[in-house]
């Protein structure tokens, strides 16, 4: 059986803009109509209301002629008003060859912000349309407000609906403006326009407002609509509109009889450009497109991927041009750890693999987040720290810098379970430590080694700060040598590599 087609409207450019605080520029609305149309294929975009602006007239100037170069005029639209003609000079203007024509779908709309009766409205919407068609511009038409509509005054939008599917639209654009329609409501209306209308294009706009955008969606898809209007992020008015990664995934999982040619594996890329565009960013738990979303973080979950797939689900991140991670941190188990190790190529014995763990879990503790990149030098540190006994400890010790004050260390320490305490000043913080160790040990009657080298880094391509490294290089009469010292302080590393040259000599 053939599937039936469903399309896909993107209005990030238009009803997303109202989100609070964001403005696209001429080039970036541009960039992202290209990208919707050519990266993302999605079969419309809405990219701007009429008469907003001279930037937005620009904007949309400069999108129809590279839309014209292209043959993609028919499938930008702009939002346009029931104004005797003013809005079709502008969209005539611009180049624009398709309008969303925005009229009332409540009565409680019409009666109180237009204060028409619907033959007055229904009147002038006629003669927008005819004027529209003499300037070669294609009409679909917004009923706004018409989940209240269908709520509060069904007659009425029967009463529109009868009007206007008598006049030359292209299709019918159905909105939950304020997002208050529950997924029964939303499958419950669609029905009964569809089984009224059979013949009609009715396309479904789903706002967010308590959250069930996605949920709607999926009812308006299933009810037989024709049409959705989505937007990347869920960008848009108030709570945004229905966001376009949850609907597509949704509809290809749980929708087989329908088809929409959206390129999924191009989502997150597009999605991405935005959040940079908007100033607006994506939380990290928002499904597809988050951060974390893809990210196994507990240990058990990490050890069922490795028998069997045991957490996975169809929401493969392959199919948004993603990969599956696996956090290291707390919660992080031995699976955790294996499989970051077998991206790097890495392999350990089990009782490495042991310590490796306990010292990411204690990262973890301090509240500390450790990526991928970091596992080469915590493994350095864990191993090298147990290749020699640990005679010499710092058992303590307090670090002071304050204004006008030299800075200053107190420490304690165990040689050979003989504990020592000892104070100093420096020139900084580690420098008072080495001045309060050299105390110690000339007690000892005994010389440490020279510091003839010292550098801080931290790992290569780590997303984090949680860890940096300090190699510190030693010399004695006999040899150099060099020792690491890892923490996510980078005074702690000093001192760090400092007891292990300690316990080496």
């Amino acid at each position: 059986m053939e599937r039936r087609k469903i399309e896909i409207m993107d209005t990030t450019l238009r009803d997303g803009e109202q989100t609070s605080g964001v403005s696209f520029s001429i080039s970036e609305k541009l960039t992202i109509t290209q990208l919707l149309l050519e990266e993302l294929q999605v079969d419309r975009v809405e990219i701007a209301s009429a008469r907003v602006s001279e930037g937005e007239f620009q904007a949309v100037k400069s999108i129809m002629k590279w839309a014209d170069e292209h043959q993609y005029t028919e499938r930008i639209e702009v939002l346009s008003f029931v104004d005797n003609g003013v809005s079709i000079d502008w969209m005539v203007n611009a180049g624009v060859k398709v309008q969303n024509l925005l009229t009332k779908g409540s009565l409680n709309h019409l009666t109180h912000q237009l204060k028409k009766t619907p033959e007055q409205h229904f009147d002038e919407i006629k003669h927008v349309i005819k004027l529209a068609a003499e300037n070669g511009i294609a009409t679909n038409v917004y009923l706004e407000d018409w989940s209240n509509g269908m709520r509060n005054s069904p007659e009425y939008v029967y009463q529109y609906l009868d009007f206007i599917t008598q006049q030359p639209v292209k299709r019918i654009l159905l909105p939950d403006t304020l997002g208050v329609l529950t997924p029964t409501e939303t499958a419950t209306f669609l029905t009964e326009l569809l089984a009224k209308y059979p013949n009609t294009h009715f396309d479904f706009h789903a706002h967010n407002d308590y959250d069930l955008g996605t949920a709607n969606v999926l009812e308006a898809v299933k009810a037989g609509v024709s049409g959705l209007h989505l937007t990347i992020n869920g960008m848009g008015e108030r709570a945004g509109n229905a966001a376009l990664a949850s609907a597509v995934a949704v509809i290809n999982d749980f929708a087989p009889e329908v088809q929409i040619r959206l390129k999924e594996s191009s989502i997150y890329k597009v999605s991405k450009l935005v959040e940079t565009f908007s100033g607006v960013r994506i939380p990290s738990n928002k499904p597809i497109v988050g951060d974390n979303v893809f990210t196994q973080t507990a240990g058990i979950h990490a050890d069922g991927d490795n028998k069997n797939n045991l957490y996975f689900n169809d929401l493969l991140p392959e199919r948004f041009g993603r990969k599956r991670e696996y956090a290291l941190g707390k919660t992080s188990g031995k699976a955790n750890i294996e499989k970051n190790l077998q991206e790097l190529g890495l392999k350990l014995n089990d009782a490495d693999l042991k310590r490796v763990t306990q010292r990411v879990i204690e990262l973890g503790d301090k509240k500390e987040t450790v990526t991928k990149e970091d596992l080469p030098y915590i493994i350095s540190d864990v191993l090298d720290s147990n290749s020699y006994d640990q005679k010499v400890i710092v058992d303590s010790y307090v670090l002071m810098n304050a204004m006008g004050l030299r800075p200053s260390a107190t420490i304690s320490m165990s040689i050979d379970g003989e504990k020592f305490e000892e104070n100093a000043q420096g020139d900084g913080q580690f420098d008072a430590f080495m001045n309060a160790l050299t105390k110690v040990y000339n007690k000892k009657k005994r010389t440490l080694p020279k510091l003839i080298d010292y550098a801080v880094r931290i790992a290569p391509g780590s997303s984090s700060d949680a860890l940096c490294e300090t190699i510190i290089t030693w010399e004695t009469p006999e040899k150099k040598f060099l020792t690491r010292g890892l923490d996510s302080d980078q005074t702690v590393c000093a001192i760090k590599a400092t007891q292990k040259m300690l316990n080496i000599i």
